[in-house]
């Protein structure tokens, strides 16, 4: 696997799916490891070129502090930069989305950026759930897979105990879980007005830690924002893999030459 060195952080990425298609760059929640993106990377690789990376202090990336959101994007510049990306379609999850935000105005090779469970400031979040969700005891990860996930999937899935393993091997502890979280709950978009890539914002109606009314006003304020509700919880896009991918490829699709 690929490493990059940046900032006092080796980052690891892998690179895959089709090097002669546009490339597609995989960006994690809060403390969570590339696992997150188990289910949409690989569809998505039949048809982009994808990239699928360890935000430091997460999966084998190694890190130190202090987190920001200004720095994961760095980060990324940095991991998309070593893959020989010059164009790219961002997609992120929650503290991932907001990385995306602010890497759509920070640097140029944004293509587009498609948001789960984002918003623009992080007085949107709700601390606690956050907190909840993400645990600095892993003892505890089963139980907060409730505000990841609905009652049905976590009944009948049958992939429960395959993401307390990956949660176990991957994602945050320590210092860089609580760096992780303070950078989410601290951020700021600023005007949202300069971002000018589309934007696909979708959002879990049963979102915890975020409300969908949240994500519905940052695809009105982006200035080619576009909102789509999800059936389910933090993690609506692993619940409903299927349907969440087909969205999004349909959206990359209509932007895969956007300059």
């Amino acid at each position: 696997m690929p490493t990059v060195t940046v900032d006092g952080a080796t980052l690891r990425y892998e690179a895959g799916g089709r090097a002669d298609r546009p490339a597609v760059v995989f960006v994690p929640a809060a403390g969570v490891g590339p696992w997150l993106w188990g289910w949409q990377a690989p569809a998505l690789a039949s048809h982009y070129r994808t990239v699928v990376y360890a935000q430091r202090g997460t999966g084998r990336s190694l890190g130190v502090g202090p987190y920001s959101v200004d720095r994961f994007a760095a980060d990324l510049e940095s991991v998309l930069a070593d893959a020989g990306v010059d164009r790219v379609h961002v997609v992120g999850a929650g503290l991932g989305g907001m990385v995306a935000l602010r890497y759509a105005r920070a640097h140029a090779r944004a293509r587009s950026l498609t948001l789960f469970g984002a918003a623009a400031s992080g007085d949107r979040l709700d601390a606690d759930a956050l907190a909840a969700l993400h645990p600095a005891d892993s003892s505890r990860y089963r139980e907060s897979l409730s505000l990841a996930f609905g009652d049905r999937f976590l009944a009948e899935s049958g992939v429960v105990e395959d993401v307390l393993d990956w949660r176990r091997e991957e994602d945050a502890v320590g210092e860089a879980l609580a760096g992780h979280r303070e950078a989410a709950l601290s951020f700021e978009a600023g005007p949202l007005s300069e971002i000018a890539v589309p934007a696909l914002v979708c959002h879990g109606v049963g979102d915890p830690v975020v409300p969908a009314a949240a994500g519905e006003a940052l695809a009105a304020d982006l200035p080619r924002g576009r909102f789509e509700a999800v059936e389910g919880r933090r993690f609506c896009f692993i619940e409903h893999a299927a349907a969440v991918t087909d969205a999004v490829d349909g959206f990359l699709d209509r932007h895969a030459d956007e300059d």
